[in-house]
């Protein structure tokens, strides 16, 4: 491995591209237990050769881009996506734009000019499901097929469950909308987690003795409103908390909004971006009528809160530097 997770894009030029990779091929979305399967499998056919390991992914995802202008809940956005992708021990990540163009290349041409003609890989990893290039033609078949030809080694990884259940991205996003935290971090291998700058906000949590650093997730996050045990990530140090993600019914029912409590914390956050990492659920997001009723409520909403990370100390996603 190298102490460098280098990121190649659409415009490295192609003689600084380390030739006779092998390459982990998918999208990725949240780099969850299946996707490390398929990565797992380009690492050790990297290390047999003594070569190089990657990931390729595309960017925006192609489901963004056939569905321009509807919300599209993703698990990672793409830096986030590397940063998990580097905490892995890959090598890099090959980062292809996908645009019109991407859409209209067949599956052979991506096959010939970029794998092979621009990248020069001598192995690749691939789920069983994935498809590719024009019309969803290319398959794990049809690289099975082309490696002879191509001088390059080929896996297919079979399908991924736990307990009988598919792994998958849009499984994960069913469980984080429905409050299944559990079951979202068994598929993904680690707690979810949203990244964003603190910006300032009405200051009412400090008024009622918790004050928050508040995040403005994308608008497409569909994780449930309510409740929630949380860790965070400042400066390089891990922070328990609670926080709530919603509409603040009892005051102004606005936008939603993830509002952090961090236990034990003095300091200004406000301009710094912060990992959050969502350990339990505790409760739906209530109304309620008066605020003495408000500050009970998150009084025991602490105390469920640190009971819960108590039971899950250190957990937090394994994040890799990129560049």
């Amino acid at each position: 491995m190298t102490s460098r997770f280098l990121v190649i894009r659409d415009t490295t030029p192609a003689d600084v591209i380390p030739k006779g990779a092998v390459i982990a091929l998918g999208n990725f979305d949240g780099v969850h237990l299946g996707h490390r399967a398929v990565i797992g499998a380009a690492q050790r056919m990297a290390r047999a050769r003594g070569s190089l390991a990657y990931a390729m992914t595309f960017e925006p995802h192609p489901r963004d881009f056939f569905n321009k202008g509807a919300p599209q809940f993703r698990l990672t956005d793409e830096v986030d996506k590397l940063r998990l992708l580097a905490g892995t021990g890959l090598d890099g990540a090959v980062v292809m734009t996908f645009d019109a163009a991407r859409a209209g290349t067949s599956a052979q041409d991506f096959i010939n000019h970029d794998l092979i003609g621009r990248l020069g890989i001598s192995g690749i990893a691939v789920g069983y499901d994935f498809h590719f290039g024009k019309g969803r033609a290319g398959s794990p078949t049809l690289l099975q097929a082309e490696a002879p030809r191509l001088g390059i080694d080929v896996h297919v990884e079979p399908h991924f469950d736990i307990a009988g259940r598919a792994v998958s991205s849009s499984a994960i996003r069913a469980a984080l909308s429905e409050g299944k935290l559990d079951e979202a971090t068994a598929m993904l291998g680690y707690p979810w987690f949203a990244t964003s700058e603190v910006i300032h906000g009405e200051k009412r949590g400090r008024d009622l003795g918790y004050p928050t650093a508040n995040m403005r997730l994308d608008p497409a996050v569909a994780l449930r409103h309510g409740i929630y045990a949380v860790r965070a990530e400042v400066d390089g140090e891990r922070i328990d908390g609670v926080a709530s993600f919603g509409r603040r019914p009892t005051f102004d029912n606005g936008a939603p909004l993830l509002e952090t409590f961090l236990f034990d914390f003095k300091g200004n956050l406000y301009g710094k971006t912060i990992d959050v990492a969502f350990i339990g659920f505790i409760r739906p997001e209530l109304k309620f009528d008066s605020i003495e009723a408000l500050i009970r409520q998150m009084d025991d909403d602490s105390a469920k809160a640190k009971a819960v990370l108590a039971a899950h100390p250190g957990a937090f996603p394994a994040l890799g530097k990129v560049g």
